[in-house]
């Protein structure tokens, strides 16, 4: 059994933030969703409340700094430190290079990158007080390989993964460690729209031959911040079938 670790999950409310809340849940960690839609978050809580559990919410824009900062310092009095951070929150504002307005890259980087930047700046202060913490951010395919017509996400997604091995190097002699998830194509409420035509060619370079699901990847944020793991740090986990090796 874990120990009762407070996680806080950035974008918790629907698709693979939801499946991490969940699965952290089963491993008996005490969980705070963050999210910017409030009514997806009181969903969560009904999808939590018929699974046996229950969950803390709390509604926040997290590119809002000082809104974000406040937020994750209340939790961490209330509940005596994070000892768990899973940067997930993430958008898309997809568009080829020559047509991307500096607006779309700002928005995408704000979400993707610099909120993550400051909801672990903010959560290192408990971990290293209490020497111990697990951070996972939630990277992409796209930041190890490129994508076409996802500059601004790609950025964004790699940006992460520098971050994260810098982290990884400050604080691992804290008992702290930061590493990065990147998932391949999942079936979330967003790829599923998707023209078949964008799934079949996907499907061609993912050696398994199945698309993920939010489960794969829930599973594989659980692994990185179990208790005994602490000899995992600074590592990419690209939980993508194949597609990125």
């Amino acid at each position: 059994m874990s120990e009762k670790r407070l996680a806080v999950v950035t974008g918790a409310a629907r698709g693979i933030g939801r499946a991490i809340v969940l699965e952290l849940l089963k491993q008996g960690r005490i969980v705070a969703g963050l999210d910017i839609n409030a009514e997806q978050l009181a969903e969560l809580e009904k999808v939590v409340k018929g699974a046996g559990h229950s969950v803390i919410t709390r509604c926040v824009d997290i590119t809002n700094t000082p809104a974000l900062t406040e937020t994750l310092e209340s939790l961490a009095d209330e509940h005596g430190g994070i000892g768990i951070l899973v940067n997930n929150a993430g958008i898309t504002l997809d568009k080829l290079m020559m047509q991307m307005k500096q607006d779309d890259f700002d928005k995408v980087v704000n979400v993707n990158l610099r909120a993550a930047f400051m909801a672990t700046a903010v959560s290192l202060k408990s971990m290293v007080r209490n020497k111990f913490g697990r951070i996972i951010s939630l990277s992409s395919v796209a930041g190890v390989m490129g994508q076409a017509g996802s500059t601004n996400y790609a950025a964004g997604k790699a940006g992460l993964i520098g971050m994260t091995k810098s982290v990884a190097r400050e604080v691992g002699k804290k008992n702290i460690t930061a590493n990065c998830i990147a998932p391949g194509f999942i079936m979330t409420e967003m790829t599923q729209v998707l023209p078949d035509a964008v799934k079949e060619a996907a499907m061609q370079v993912i050696p398994v031959k199945r698309f993920g699901t939010v489960e794969d990847v829930a599973k594989a944020v659980a692994f990185l911040t179990g208790d005994d793991n602490g000899y995992i740090t600074g590592q990419v986990l690209c939980v993508d079938g194949g597609m990125a090796m």
